[in-house]
């Protein structure tokens, strides 16, 4: 687990036509967040540097700053470059 600072979480990512990113938010004991499970987060298709990742329509994990997490990345023919938290 992890902890951080931040209102959004910033992905740098590429897929194809086809594929797909998706980030749920676990905590500390592995069982997702909910409002963050991989059914709430939104299928993030296409290439961009900086692309803010989506629950249900919402980027705020102000909510989960400051608390042990650990993040579930899905990937379908895509590559995830980089994350961050602003």
């Amino acid at each position: 687990p992890f902890v951080f600072k931040g209102k959004e979480l910033e992905i740098n990512y590429a897929t194809s036509a086809a594929g797909y990113v998706k980030i749920e938010i676990l905590d500390a004991k592995g069982r997702p967040v909910p409002g963050y499970t991989v059914n709430d987060a939104q299928e993030i298709i296409g290439n961009e540097i900086k692309r803010i990742v989506l629950w249900n329509g919402k980027e705020d994990v102000s909510s989960l700053e400051g608390k042990p997490v650990k993040l579930k990345i899905y990937l379908k023919d895509a590559d995830l470059y980089s994350l961050k938290f602003n």
